[in-house]
């Protein structure tokens, strides 16, 4: 709960350095995780069947439609599972012009900072003792992506996934976003969807990592080699169900965003920034770290007063979460520094003096937003880097989704020269012996001179 101080109520919650509790949670919940297993299990069984299903196992067409009703993806009296091309281009073209310029530029800067990262990864080869070794690059052929469809539309999920997996280089890209409203629609006409299902939770997971069947004239929907996008509890278990049979981008938990700021900061952004990562979820968390005082102060003050503004369901969504979020008042830059690189926050925003210099001192976060005007929403709504971004601690050794989510790095190696080779072979004969394996000393006999 929020502390007080005298006859003024804090909204952050003011706690101490020492009183930071670095808590690695499981993003996946048991309970959403079971009936996750339970929804797979009924979608790729047929009527009657109760035996357990394959991993190789598709998704049953009628299953996946009336799973879809049951939760309420779709209509009732719905027919299908897919959202055609031609609705998508319809609602595209049917946004008021400055709705639809937007988006376009929006896709136009993910685009663009996608295809520029794929440039930096390429195919390469070196010498090795008798011959070449190297990889390739590849994309894998078909990517799943998710866009939520809960408490607001996001339509930005739409273009950060499938415009990524297209700069990435994928053949095929699949959308699955449940009741999805027209910007959605249009994001997923501009950002160049192959199929769209209007499912979601982990029916719509399952659709896409073990493909649908087709039967009785339904749509087929091939499986994806990787899925990708933030979700709700039972996306977030279903993927980590699937992992492995397909590839994922990472286990999102609840959003996250850090500020450091000291006594050059504007109060009011501040308190702006933390407010809008609250608002998207009662589970979001925003934490302030500050050298002064007076500034913890002015932000509470206004987060006070700029939450109060704020319409339903956002302010009371927000309020929620504040009661994880708290601020802290630190010694120094390097104490903030410090602390965040534990907590290793999804959002880090630097609001100082010399902003870049303490951006590159801090090691772990999802994404760096240096400066009063490098707001966080920009980066959700398509500056260019990417807005699916690891939670929970997990930046500590990943990063956000990008298009490397969606290659391949494959080496190879030949040898043309067996003279030159012996002494890799002369080396690879005693390490198989030092390890035990007689098998493979005689291979590398086999290639001796």
């Amino acid at each position: 709960m929020a502390t007080t101080n005298g006859d003024k109520k804090h909204v952050l919650n003011h706690i101490t350095p020492e009183q930071v509790a670095i808590e690695i949670k499981d993003p996946v919940d048991p309970k959403a995780l079971e009936q996750a297993k339970a929804i797979l299990q009924e979608l790729r069984q047929k009527d009657g069947e109760t035996s357990s299903i394959a991993p190789t196992g598709v998704v049953r067409s009628s299953k996946l439609l009336e799973i879809g009703k049951r939760f309420g993806d779709i209509a009732q009296d719905a027919t299908t599972y897919v959202v055609s091309s031609e609705d998508c281009k319809k609602a595209f073209e049917e946004l008021p012009d400055g709705h639809r310029q937007a988006l376009v530029n929006i896709h136009g800067r993910v685009k663009a900072f996608a295809e520029a990262q794929r440039a930096t990864v390429k195919d390469m080869e070196m010498d090795i003792p008798g011959g070449k070794a190297g990889h390739t690059v590849s994309a894998c052929k078909a990517a799943g992506c998710y866009a939520p469809g809960g408490r607001y539309p996001l339509p930005s999920s739409v273009v950060m996934t499938v415009a990524t997996a297209r700069a990435a280089g994928c053949e095929k890209v699949i959308l699955a976003s449940p009741k999805p409203a027209q910007i959605t629609l249009a994001a997923a006409h501009i950002a160049g969807v192959d199929q769209f299902l209007c499912v979601g939770g982990a029916q719509a997971i399952a659709a896409m990592a073990y493909g649908v069947d087709g039967e009785g004239g339904a749509a087929a929907v091939a499986r994806c080699d990787c899925i990708c996008g933030p979700g709700n509890k039972w996306v977030t278990a279903a993927k980590s169900i699937v992992n492995g049979y397909c590839g994922i981008d990472m286990l999102a938990g609840p959003s996250e965003v850090l500020v450091i700021c000291d006594d050059t900061a504007n109060p009011e952004v501040v308190a702006a920034d933390l407010i809008a990562q609250a608002e998207h979820d009662v589970v979001a968390r925003a934490i302030l770290l500050s050298t002064d005082s007076d500034m913890i102060k002015n932000v509470d003050a206004e987060v006070a007063k700029q939450i109060d503004a704020l319409p339903e369901p956002n302010k009371s969504t927000a309020l929620e979460a504040l009661k994880q979020s708290f601020a802290i008042k630190c010694d120094s830059i390097d104490q903030c520094v410090a602390l965040s690189d534990d907590i290793a926050p999804e959002h880090l925003e630097i609001q100082t003096r010399e902003a870049m210099k303490v951006g590159e001192q801090c090691a772990n976060y999802g994404g760096l937003f240096v400066g009063e005007h490098a707001a966080e929403v920009l980066g959700d709504y398509g500056a260019g880097p990417n807005h699916t971004l690891p939670t929970g601690a997990t930046s500590r050794y990943t990063g956000g989704l990008s298009v490397f989510n969606f290659l391949r790095i494959r080496t190879w190696m030949r040898v043309d020269k067996a003279d030159d080779s012996q002494p890799m072979v002369q080396d690879s004969i005693v390490m198989a012996r030092l390890e035990g394996l007689e098998g493979h000393a005689r291979a590398a006999e086999k290639r001796q001179k």
